[in-house]
């Protein structure tokens, strides 16, 4: 791709959000109803390419347990209020009634709680218990310390997860969990990320995880960008990792999975990343914003109350209707952040592909006009 001029001293490439490409319909149409929205990861099958935020305001093992109703997964993020405290629900009430400076402030000392094995163990047997899947996400920090509760609870699906990770990482002080010797011995599927480059995805790729998730300060409560100037447009990144999944998948002849992590919003970003390249979309704001969501009409990140740095941020979001609604309707506006799955049919259907594996191969047309 060809490089632009920045400075006499610099050049780098244009890069797209999601709102800044449009799928062009050049093929048949057809009906919604026949079009298969399912994927498969490892050895598991969704209905739905959906996976849920590993975000206290997203997810609680409620919730998960709704999605994997419906055909998607909820991530339960390991080192979040449902594993540091034993009345979870009391806490995100009081959370919901500051304003945010004192939200702020109450963010760390709710997360200064110690995390508890037994919590961690109790939690994903919840959502085991009630006959679906259970998936729940870890720092790269934490994954060894936790890994027992983990084992014991016999989680099916693990994300390893932060704000940018790499397969390589260096430091003079612990020694980094290498991702490529500890995802081989373990016995369930791991999803890694995130990531906003080839070159990075590919590593990713090459450490034996199931999947990888792409998106680095994309997320609306993400301020990766404006804190430490790291990010790249999704659907640039989600290109990129694409590329490496076909490169990878030449040299090993293993497929690796594309879940976009962030930087959508309405039924028409999940299309548009899936014509990307994603096989699957991670959802926070969409799904928070629903009125049963256990944020309470707020939403925030995992690296909001961080103690030193943080780069994220509370933000309110509006109630858009059930969860259920959310994600598959009926639709109770026009602005596209409801029946979200629905808006996905409808966008393939108009394209005439049948499923997420075909739509991929859909046309997209630059249009550079995103607000």
């Amino acid at each position: 791709m060809a490089e632009t001029e920045i400075g006499l001293g610099k050049s780098g490439r244009r890069a797209y959000r999601l709102d800044e490409v449009t799928i062009v319909p050049t093929r048949r149409t057809r009906d919604a109803e026949l079009v298969d929205t399912s994927w498969e990861l490892d050895a598991y099958r969704f209905d739905l390419p959906i996976l849920a935020s590993a975000m206290d305001s997203v997810v609680s093992p409620d919730t998960a347990i709704a999605l994997g109703g419906m055909g998607a997964g909820g991530v339960l993020h390991l080192e979040g209020v449902w594993t540091r405290h034993d009345s979870p629900d009391e806490v995100l009430a009081e959370l919901a009634s500051l304003d945010d400076p004192a939200a702020t402030r109450r963010l760390r000392e709710i997360y200064a709680t110690p995390v508890r094995h037994e919590l961690v163990v109790e939690r994903i047997s919840q959502i085991k218990d009630a006959g679906v899947m259970a998936c729940a996400a870890v720092t790269p920090q934490r994954t060894e310390e936790l890994m027992p509760a983990i084992r014991e609870a016999e989680l099916d699906l693990l994300v390893i997860q932060g704000s940018v990770l790499s397969a390589e990482h260096v430091s003079n002080h612990d020694e980094p969990l290498n991702l490529k010797t500890y995802i081989r011995q373990l016995d369930i599927p791991v999803i890694v990320g995130g990531c906003a480059s080839y070159q990075a995805a590919l590593h990713l790729m090459r450490t034996g995880a199931a999947g990888v998730l792409v998106g680095v300060g994309s997320g609306s409560t993400g301020t990766t960008s404006a804190v430490v100037g790291i990010g790249m447009p999704q659907a640039t990144a989600i290109a990129d990792a694409r590329a490496a999944r076909m490169r990878h998948l030449d040299e090993t002849g293993v497929y690796v999975h594309v879940i976009a992590d962030g930087g959508m919003s309405t039924g028409g970003d999940i299309a548009r990343a899936i014509v990307c390249g994603a096989d699957a979309v991670m959802l926070g704001a969409p799904l928070a914003a629903a009125t049963d969501a256990p944020g309470r009409g707020y939403h925030w990140g995992m690296s909001a109350p961080h103690a030193t740095l943080p780069k994220g941020t509370r933000v309110a979001v509006e109630p858009r209707g059930s969860l259920v609604e959310v994600v598959s309707g009926p639709a109770v506006d026009m602005s596209g952040r409801t029946n979200l799955v629905g808006a996905l049919r409808g966008a393939m259907a108009s394209c005439g592909y049948d499923n997420l594996k075909e739509f991929q191969k859909a046309e997209l047309m630059v249009t550079g006009l995103g607000a």
